[in-house]
């Protein structure tokens, strides 16, 4: 995750070279939001978790509300596929100011679900030695048993819900695709590409690491089955890929149809941290790299195509193929990881993700399926109607990417494809810490570097 932060902050700081408003502000906002990042994927300590949380958190509201664009369109009634849908699914009419605050509001109710959490950890500590904010001395706690069952299951879906609402998941996700759609080209790729990430990782660092009780024992039972907290997660994981791909079908403005899919991808990663198996779990953690970087690279190409036209409506784009090759290429490749395309990392995350599902959920994984086969029918909808076919006569005269754009997709492309082609060492380096994550999980113990270096990634 530090190597994903690193790659798309330094991708963004290139792509934002094109602003020019009060320059030396936004890129101070820009750099302590990835500073913010780092620390909370490095620091040891619950307090200055928070601390650099909020620090990535908080100058989202000014990069969008200040350097970021409003989108207006025409409202009429969707259509998915020429059939009439009964309701508008569209987002018309969203000025800057309002997914700037919208996105402040949903993220501070998270943040403060998450520092109440923090405070009940602090006070349970403080009743069996002394209290304290050390992840590591919590951890040792926790994995004594001072913390009572009854005790993990109230304070874990602090966490869950907390992190899960800066993650994107269903249904507290509504505050991320307008956001994506108002922020400016390199906020958008940090937001999409790394912050959305900070939730996920804080309900494997906090929430299961913490208070794994709490995470996996039945709150009540439904015939023979068991409904703990990560049985309710996964189903909102799943309806986070099935709803995330219907409501990108839906759309015309390409950042919201990334924007809904990064919703939708985000369930992968929900799903597999919440299938409590070490495939899963490691596919989780795969998924996050692998959406990070084919997501910023679209929103990346988004920036270069709005730049140039001035639109982001797909009804009205198409033919960009032959006057922005290397935009449309780049686009392309990102669109194709994205629905799995074996051969490119989407492909080895989303299937350990699905072998994980498969081992313990089995009907959600039927259904997270669907949603894979949405994405694809979307994702080539948007391909087929933007970059293919007859060049409207309005973008004769577009210009390509600069040299910078060019630069940023191009690294973007190989990383990509390298961990598409060959996975293993991002895996043996995930594999470490999912070992230590399911040691806290017993009835799902078997280790993971066995699981996929003999099973699936042998042949590497």
């Amino acid at each position: 995750m530090v190597l994903l932060n690193g790659i798309v902050l330094f991708g963004a700081v290139l792509i934002s070279q094109t602003i020019k408003h009060r320059t030396r502000d936004f890129f101070v906002l820009l750099l302590s939001l990835g500073s913010g990042v780092f620390g909370v994927f490095i620091v040891q300590d619950l307090f200055f978790l928070f601390f650099f949380y909020e620090l990535a958190v908080l100058p989202m509201y000014l990069l969008i509300g200040v350097w970021g664009s409003s989108t207006y369109f025409e409202s009429d009634r969707q259509r998915l596929w020429g059939i009439p849908i009964p309701f508008d699914l569209g987002s018309y009419n969203r000025p800057k100011e309002y997914g700037a605050m919208k996105l402040m509001l949903v993220l501070v109710a998270g943040s403060v679900l998450i520092w109440v959490g923090i405070l009940a950890l602090y006070v349970a500590s403080g009743q069996v030695g002394e209290a304290t904010f050390s992840l590591i001395d919590l951890g040792v706690l926790a994995a004594a048993g001072e913390f009572s069952p009854t005790f993990q299951k109230w304070v874990f879906p602090l966490f869950m819900v907390g992190f899960g609402v800066l993650a994107g998941l269903w249904p507290f996700h509504t505050w991320s695709p307008d956001g994506h759609v108002a922020a400016p080209t390199g906020v958008s790729m940090l937001h999409a590409g790394v912050l959305m990430k900070l939730g996920a990782f804080g309900i494997i660092r906090v929430g299961m690491v913490l208070l794994p009780e709490g995470a996996q024992d039945p709150l009540f039972y439904v015939g023979d089955f068991g409904v703990s907290w990560m049985a309710i997660l996964i189903v909102m994981g799943t309806v986070n890929v099935v709803y995330g791909a219907i409501s990108a079908m839906s759309q015309r403005d390409l950042k919201y149809i990334i924007g809904y899919s990064s919703v939708s991808h985000m369930g992968y990663v929900i799903m597999g941290i919440a299938t409590l198996h070490p495939v899963g779990l490691t596919g989780a953690v795969l998924q996050m790299f692998s959406h990070g970087i084919m997501t910023a690279l679209m929103f990346a190409m988004v920036g270069a195509i709005y730049e140039r036209t001035h639109v982001r409506d797909i009804t009205i784009l198409n033919g960009l193929m032959k006057r922005m090759g290397y935009a449309s290429f780049f686009f392309a490749i990102a669109g194709l990881a994205s629905l799995g395309l074996p051969g490119l990392s989407g492909f080895v995350a989303e299937f350990m993700v699905f072998t994980g599902a498969f081992k313990t959920y089995l009907p959600l994984a039927v259904l997270a399926v669907v949603g894979a086969a949405l994405t694809a029918i979307y994702i080539l909808r948007l391909l087929a109607r933007t970059f293919f076919g007859e060049v409207d006569p309005r973008w004769e005269g577009l210009t390509d990417a600069s040299p910078v754009e060019k630069t940023v997709g191009g690294a973007f492309v190989l990383i990509l494809l390298f961990v598409g082609v060959w996975p293993a060492p991002f895996t043996r380096v995930i594999n470490v810490g999912v070992d230590s994550v399911m040691e806290l999980f017993p009835t799902s113990s078997t280790p993971v570097v066995n699981v996929v270096a003999e099973s699936i990634f042998k042949f590497f």
